[in-house]
């Protein structure tokens, strides 16, 4: 199997609770490597355009509202199967219905809340990546 980058977010809520450390912790023991790293606040434009795919739909503006109330960590991970692992990592979307100790189930509130984002496939990866980090190779 090849080694893949993919792109991970610890959106406002988990930055406000203070848990960047024990999220990324978890990233590099579950053998996941941070090869790109920033704190940032997301202008709406940003974050308008990173969530586009969204825009038709009912949660699109409370979305919007939410990344771009405080600061989020946005990052690069690599690693082999890295999509597939961070996605398994961070847990279902509903942290009610997350596994036990993944991060959503460890530090997400709710649907809305729920502390971290990861591409969901390469194309995307390569989006999102691009998005944050541009010019970075993936």
């Amino acid at each position: 199997m090849a080694t893949e980058k993919t792109f991970a977010i610890v959106k406002p809520d988990a930055v406000e609770k203070n848990h960047i450390g024990a999220i990324l912790a978890l990233i590099e023991k579950n053998g996941l490597k941070i090869r790109a790293l920033r704190m940032m606040h997301m202008s709406r434009p940003i974050a308008e355009g990173f969530y586009h795919v969204h825009k038709a739909r009912p949660f699109f503006g409370e979305l919007v509202e939410f990344m771009t109330r405080g600061p989020c960590v946005v990052m690069v991970l690599e690693g082999e199967n890295a999509i597939a692992k961070w996605r398994e990592l961070m847990g279902a979307t509903d942290p009610a219905k997350a596994a036990e100790g993944t991060v959503r189930k460890l530090y997400g509130a709710n649907v809305g809340e729920n502390a971290t984002h990861g591409s969901d496939g390469p194309d995307t990866a390569k989006f999102e990546i691009g998005w944050f980090f541009p010019g970075y190779d993936v």
